[in-house]
This record gives C-alpha cells, sequence and structure tokens, in this order.
C-alpha cells in the first residue's frame, strides 16, 4: 500500500464549471440555482455525482432512489455536494436480446457523463449484473474517485417451507415441469413468493458476485456486498459511502491507486471461495482492460484453480444471500483467504486501509454457511479454463456447480446452430439424444447472438430428463446465468459467428472433456478441422445500422472480456471550459 493522500484544500476539477464570475460559470450556477440551491454550495466543496441506475424496468433496482437519498445525506455530513444523476441502466430481467449487448453501451454513456459534467468523485449506486460492471468500466477509464454502493440482494424465497432461490429454482422447477414431477399450477404458486422483497438475486448469482468482486476489489466499503436490500443497514451503508466519497476526493485516491493487478487476484481468489458466477470472468477482464491492467484467463486459472469453495450457497450449495450476512458476509471469506496465504494482504481499499486491516478482526457466526476448509463443497473451485482445439482462445467452467461424474467425458454431438434451432428441436421426442450425448450450442456469443446472452446452460430434453438425469455436458459460446447450474462449458473461444472451431461441429461428432488436464477437444483429424473452417462462411444474423451494428463490428471476443475494442484504456477526464 504505497498511496499516499494528495495535499487539501486545492482547486477542483468543478471550478471549472463553478468557480469565479466569469460569464461562463455565472451561467452554470444560475441555472443550477433554479433547483433551490444555496450560492455556498459553489464554493469549492466536492461536487459528487451520485450516479444512479435506477429503474422500474431493471426490478433489481428499483429502491435505489431511497439509497441515493441516505448517500445524499452522508455527503452533505462531510462536507460535499452531491448531485444525483440518472444513468443507463442494464436490466438483466427485461433487456432484449440481452442486457450484456448493452454493457459497453452503458459503460461508454456513463463515463462520457462522468467526463463531461462538473463531477469531481462519483458514487456509483449499482445492484443488477450489469449495472455493477459497467459503472465500474466508466470509473476505471475516467480515473475520477469513484466508489460502490450496491442495492443489496432481496430477502430469500419460500415455497412450502422450502428455500426458493432466485434463477437457480427458476431452472430447476421449470425442469421438474417438464419431467412431469411438477404441475403448471404449482410452478405459478411457487412464482408468487420467488421475489418477495426489493433487491437483486438472493443466491451466488451473477449480481451477487459482482457485489462481491466489487468489495473484493477494494472499490466498495467492507461488508457492502451481503446487506440484504431491506435491511436498515443498507441504509447505513449507503449513507457512510456518501461520507466516505468526499474525503476520497479529497485524498484524490482514485480507482487507478486501487484496481492494480494484486486487486483482481484477490477478486479472482474471492470468486473461488464464494463459487462465484462465471459471468464475473468476463466482467473482471473488462474492467482491467479500462484500467490498463494486463489480465488473462491463465490468471484466472492460476489464481483460483487451488482455492476452496467454502460458501454454501445456491446454485453450488443450500442457503441463500441472507444467511450469508448474517454469518459474517463476505469479509469473512476475505480473512479465511488471508490466513490461507492466497490474499494480497497491502492492497489498498476505497476505505483508505488496506485489505487485510479491515477484515483481520471479523468472525464466523455460521461454519454451515462459510464452511471450514475441510468442508468446502469443492477443494478446487473457481473457475476452471479449458482450452484444445475446440477452444483455442479457451472456455470456461465453473467446478462448483458440475457433476463430478461428468467431468471426464466423451460423448457424441448433438448439434444446434443457434438459439432457434435448439428451441425448435429440444421437445422433439425424436430427438437423438441421450444422457452420454454432448449438447452443442453455436451463434451465441458477443457477435452471434449478437450480445452473449445467457442460454449456454441449456434445459435438458424431456426425454431425458424423464430418466431421472438432471445434468449432461453442454458446450457453447454463450455465458450462463450466475444463477444457474451443471457441467456446461462457457464463453468457447474464438466464437462461432467470429469462424472458432465451434461453428463446425457436425451433429455425430465425438467431443472430450478433461476439465482435470484442462481440455476441450474435437476428435476429427486435424486436416479435417482446417477443411471445415476453410469452407466456413458466417451465418448469424447481423445489424446494419445502430447500436447493433456498432457492438458487432467493434465487439472483442470473450476470452479478452467482450468490450468494444476502441473503449479499452484509461482516457482520463480533462477538463475545459466550454463557450457560449
Amino acid at each position: 500500500m504505497t498511496f499516499k493522500p494528495a495535499q487539501w484544500p486545492r482547486p477542483l476539477r468543478s471550478q471549472e464549471w463553478f468557480g469565479g464570475t466569469g460569464r461562463d460559470q455565472i451561467y452554470h450556477r444560475g441555472w443550477m440555482k433554479n433547483q433551490g440551491l444555496p450560492h455556498d454550495l459553489f464554493d469549492g466543496r466536492p461536487v459528487i455525482g451520485i450516479l444512479n441506475t435506477w429503474s422500474e424496468l431493471t426490478p433489481c433496482n428499483a429502491h435505489l432512489n431511497d439509497l441515493a437519498q441516505r448517500v445524499k445525506h452522508g455527503i452533505y455530513e462531510a462536507g460535499g455536494f452531491p448531485v444525483e444523476v440518472p444513468v443507463f441502466s442494464a436490466s438483466e430481467s427485461a433487456f432484449r436480446p440481452t442486457a450484456m449487448m448493452f454493457r459497453n453501451l452503458a459503460a461508454m454513456a456513463v463515463e462520457e457523463a462522468m467526463r463531461g459534467q462538473p463531477m469531481d468523485g462519483c458514487v456509483l449506486l449499482v445492484g443488477c449484473d450489469k449495472t455493477t460492471p459497467s459503472l465500474l468500466m466508466a470509473a476505471a477509464s475516467t480515473d475520477l474517485p469513484s466508489i460502490v454502493v450496491t442495492g443489496g440482494p432481496m430477502l430469500n424465497g419460500y415455497y412450502r417451507n422450502e428455500r426458493v432461490g432466485s434463477g437457480t429454482h427458476l431452472w430447476k422447477f421449470s425442469e421438474a415441469v417438464k419431467a412431469g414431477e411438477m404441475t403448471q399450477e404449482e410452478f405459478a404458486e411457487a412464482e408468487a413468493g420467488m421475489s418477495r422483497s426489493p433487491g437483486s438475486c438472493n443466491t451466488m448469482g451473477t449480481a451477487s458476485t459482482m457485489a462481491s468482486m466489487a468489495e473484493a476489489l477494494g472499490m466498495a466499503l467492507s461488508g457492502n456486498a451481503a446487506i440484504p436490500a431491506v435491511d436498515s443497514r443498507r441504509r447505513v451503508m449507503a449513507q457512510l459511502t456518501g461520507r466516505r466519497i468526499v474525503q476520497m476526493v479529497k485524498d484524490d485516491l482514485k480507482p487507478s491507486d486501487i484496481l492494480k493487478k494484486e486487486a483482481f487476484e484477490n477478486a479472482i481468489r474471492t470468486n473461488a471461495a464464494i463459487g462465484g458466477s462465471t459471468n464475473a470472468v468476463i466482467h473482471l477482464l473488462a474492467i482491467a482492460g479500462r484500467v490498463g491492467i494486463d489480465l488473462t484467463l491463465d490468471d484466472w486459472d492460476r489464481c483460483g484453480r487451488d482455492v476452496p469453495t467454502i460458501v454454501n450457497l445456491m446454485p453450488s450449495g443450500k442457503y441463500l444471500m441472507e444467511e450469508f450476512f448474517y454469518a459474517g458476509g463476505l469479509p469473512v471469506v476475505i480473512k479465511r483467504l488471508g490466513e490461507a496465504g492466497l490474499l494480497h494482504k497491502d492492497a489498498l481499499t476505497v476505505s483508505g486501509a488496506s485489505m487485510w486491516d479491515q477484515v483481520k478482526d471479523v468472525r464466523n457466526h455460521n461454519e454451515d454457511v462459510i464452511l471450514p476448509t475441510d468442508k468446502a463443497l469443492t477443494q478446487s473451485g473457481g473457475v476452471v479454463v479449458l482450452k484444445g482445439n475446440l477452444a483455442p482462445k479457451g472456455a470456461v467452467l465453473k467446478p462448483s456447480a458440475a457433476s463430478p461424474h461428468l467431468m471426464v467425458h466423451r460423448g457424441r454431438a448433438v448439434v444446434f446452430e443457434d438459439i432457434d434451432d435448439y428451441k425448435a428441436k429440444i421437445n422433439d421426442p425424436d430427438l437423438d439424444i441421450d444422457e452420454t450425448c454432448v449438447m452443442v450450442l453455436k451463434h451465441c456469443g458477443p457477435k452471434g447472438y449478437p450480445g452473449m446472452a445467457e442460454v449456454g446452460n441449456m434445459g435438458l430434453p424431456p426425454k431425458v430428463l424423464k430418466k431421472g438425469i438432471t445434468d449432461m455436458v453442454r458446450i457453447s459460446d454463450a455465458r450462463m446465468s450466475g444463477t444457474a447450474y451443471g457441467t456446461v462449458c462457457l464463453h468457447t473461444s474464438p466464437e462461432a459467428a467470429a469462424g472458432g472451431p465451434l461453428a463446425v461441429v457436425r451433429t455425430g461428432d465425438f467431443i472430450e472433456l478433461d476439465v482435470p488436464n484442462r481440455r476441450l477437444h474435437l476428435d476429427i483429424p486435424e486436416e479435417e478441422l482446417a477443411a471445415r473452417l476453410a469452407a466456413w462462411t458466417p451465418t448469424h444474423q447481423t445489424y446494419e445500422s445502430g447500436y447493433g451494428w456498432l457492438h458487432q463490428q467493434h465487439v472483442e471476443g470473450a476470452d479478452t472480456g467482450a468490450d468494444l475494442a476502441f473503449l479499452k484504456g484509461c482516457r482520463g477526464a480533462p477538463v475545459g471550459r466550454d463557450s457560449h
């Protein structure tokens, strides 16, 4: 930890807009005063943008307006000037074709909002899956002092005295209906108890994972990740975050001071320990690309492969985020990593303290939720990076959500050319498939879907489900919801739409999955593979205009974060007076 706070007081960026008696400064101040703001708010105190991803079509974030008020209280208490700014909100549950297509658009829009307006620092008010990485990407690109506060997970769901986890039970109940084990009426009854409070997913899905990643990176106050959305302590966290960002501006504590390679390695190991979503791979690679850190898929395998998964949460375990919070939350997990020699203890955080200083005195209050290492869900957690002739640039698999008996498997491929082909065939009783087969889905990557939808955990065919089979090997260039489970190989790169080997797999080919040896192999002769690739032509849907065109033209592969190539790197937040 080498950060040295800047001298205070000093001129701030916002004074280019609001300080002085010139025409332009009077113009900017005068318009702001139509909101009833007193003159002394413009006297040189830090102007803090509360970047609020509230939206009623982003249900996970629909309660953020209340938290924004708490953030404002904290900013005022610390002598700052809060301004609430609504920003692009990519809803996981409502956006089509997929929220992931708009993560980069949101990051670009928020980056320019930060750069083009008089903010000295920012509170990133986030929750739903893509809002957290998109705002972190924007903050990394502008390098203004920034801090994350999330909306928190919803309370446990219940159905007939059974815990119901967001998403996880949706997939489970949907499969049960197809297997004839649950009626449609019972499914509808379960729906009523799935989402019974404000907040994001209550499983260790992508929202909770990314909240944990923000904390593990050092970009949120310690303890932020797990507090339930409706718990009064979530409001306290918001208010404390408001206080803290003012001091961060005075100290000039920026994302580039915190987001070092060590911070990303801490986050990767934390993701392994919590059984976090595979989506974290893409998001952390993208954030690293924005701040200029050389992070690769190999770092994910190197740092995470020997970390035990000790958080007993769905979809890998049996509890939900409520129990995780009551047990002590993420600080307990980070402390465990430190005790095991798996933490860069001196990594700087937004609090100004080191990561270790924040967690060294915390206690585990429930060892059935945060498990002892010898009782871990899996001793080798994390995200497995697979390579081979089917995935030259890598594919990923989440061992804690996979079936042990399928970790080494050879099976006949049953190929679906795209998601529509899958939907048309999967329920056909004449489909030539059994539980030994390998399901292959193409054209669902960053270019191909487009946007890389969460369709990688393809539901099994009813004819297999009715045998009592609940898992098969599945391979695609798509993503999987963090709430989902199964032996699923994801993010296969290069994707089919870019002419990767996945594009030329045919039904009847044999595929070998060898997780211990990190291998994903299409079992055909090399010359046959080369001939197929030489004859390949694109078949995916393409856009001719608009953001869809921009995205398809410039999006990079999943193996480097699926960012738009021209957005990578830290561009900073230059200040220049405009003329009217």
